[in-house]
């Protein structure tokens, strides 16, 4: 049997463990730079405030209902998802990390009785250890218990946010219930064909000839419409490496010279490079983006786009910045004001298949000694200890978070102090 937690209202639910008297009341997260809604509260979801609206669109809707708002802390929301993963690990050892508030789990070889008790305990355990609350589904297939979870958030007076697939009937009424816009795995694309075929409901989708499935979705499209009839086609598995790693921000003020931007985009290689190392990988190829205000009506936008091919695969931030600082130099559009910059590594190998190779200006033993070097430095001593001259290391005062909430659990002079 595999199951899907899911933590409700991820980021709104972080921000209330330390702000109790939050619970119950509209709550909205912001993305970069305070723009848009990320993260909503069910009273905000009643309020009409959908996701991804731009925060100054709703700004009446929000004074009027007092909505809570808060800029985006992804190092709080980061540690908390981390707290919750190893406390699961630890109830169900065969456990995929599906997102950061997201994991399947396999109870199949667990000596479980009672499925929905144990849902049920594994959520009490949960919320009385972090004070995120979770919601369970329990189905053969990843799939099916991706659509149990649904039924379980949805009807959460009735399931007590836990509910179990355990047979034929409860299969049919879910798939009866489930559009196939909510079917894991099934896209927009598909959706808007599916939908001009007449196809609606997940019912309906498994009713399809397997011919027509494979040729129109591939291979992918039939392994969704197996698991949707129960049968195990997807196995849970280890975390898997990033096929790619970007780091982009939308700017509060738009930039207008080459030297600020520069700063930016070397900002963006080392948080991207951190990943990179994490994973243990390297990269080869690098994209380099650009682009003013979409929003802007008076202005015709303007979209820049440099891809950068390196001789050889590295993780290292000054090599990787030393080359893009160039390029920028070669094509930097001057007299536009830029909006939004990113950073896109690809073409990425685990570092244990990378062979040097004969002639590079790059001393792979002597980076890889240094890296881990600092690395160890900024993990002891706090992030950028060590950090490129390109940028100071501060990465809040370059964007807009007037609603930022303190890091309560991974900065010593956030920790909430208790007076008796």
């Amino acid at each position: 049997m595999i199951g899907l937690i899911d933590c409700n209202n991820f980021y709104v639910s972080c921000e209330r463990i330390f702000r109790p008297d939050l619970i119950g009341k509209p709550v909205i997260v912001l993305s970069n730079n305070d723009g848009c809604v990320i993260a909503r509260s069910e009273e905000a979801k009643e309020l009409g405030i959908p996701m991804g609206a731009p925060v100054f669109q709703y700004k009446e809707l929000i004074e009027k209902n007092n909505v809570i708002i808060f800029s985006p802390n992804f190092n709080l929301y980061g540690d908390i998802s981390w707290r919750v993963m190893y406390l699961l690990t630890e109830k169900c050892p065969n456990i995929e990390i599906y997102s950061i508030d997201e994991a399947f789990i396999d109870i199949t070889h667990q000596n479980v009785k009672n499925i929905y008790e144990f849902g049920l305990s594994l959520k009490k355990y949960i919320y009385k250890c972090v004070g995120i609350p979770i919601s369970i589904g329990f189905a053969s297939t990843k799939v099916l218990a991706k659509a149990a979870n649904k039924i379980a958030k949805k009807f959460t007076q009735k399931t007590k946010g836990v509910y179990v697939i355990d047979n034929e009937w409860k299969k049919k009424i879910v798939l009866r219930y489930l559009s196939v816009e909510d079917i894991w795995g099934i896209g927009k694309k598909y959706t808007e064909l599916l939908n001009k075929n007449g196809i609606f409901k997940a019912i309906d989708f498994v009713k399809l000839p397997d011919e027509w499935i494979k040729k129109n979705m591939t291979i992918n499209g039939l392994k969704i419409k197996y698991e949707l009839l129960g049968i195990k086609c997807l196995e849970l598995e280890d975390e898997i490496p990033k096929k790619s790693i970007s780091v982009s921000r939308s700017f509060h003020n738009e930039i207008t010279n080459i030297k600020e931007l520069k700063e930016r985009i070397s900002l963006f290689i080392e948080l991207a490079t951190q990943k990179l190392r994490n994973q243990k990988s390297l990269c080869s190829t690098i994209i380099m983006y650009y682009h003013t205000n979409y929003f802007n009506k008076r202005e015709k936008p303007i979209y820049q786009q440099v891809t950068i091919f390196l001789d050889t695969y590295t993780n290292c931030p000054h090599y990787i910045a030393k080359k893009v600082n160039k390029i920028l130099e070669k094509n930097f559009i001057n007299g536009i004001k830029i909006k939004k910059a990113g950073i896109i590594l690809t073409n990425l190998i685990s570092q244990e298949y990378n062979i040097p190779p004969l002639f590079t200006e790059l001393k792979h033993e002597e980076q890889i000694k240094l890296m881990k070097t600092i690395d160890e430095i900024n993990s002891k001593y706090g992030r950028f200890t060590i950090h490129l001259a390109a940028h100071n290391g501060n990465i809040r005062h370059k964007t807009l978070c007037e609603h930022l909430s303190p890091c309560y659990t991974t900065n010593w002079s956030d920790i909430i102090r208790v007076k008796v």
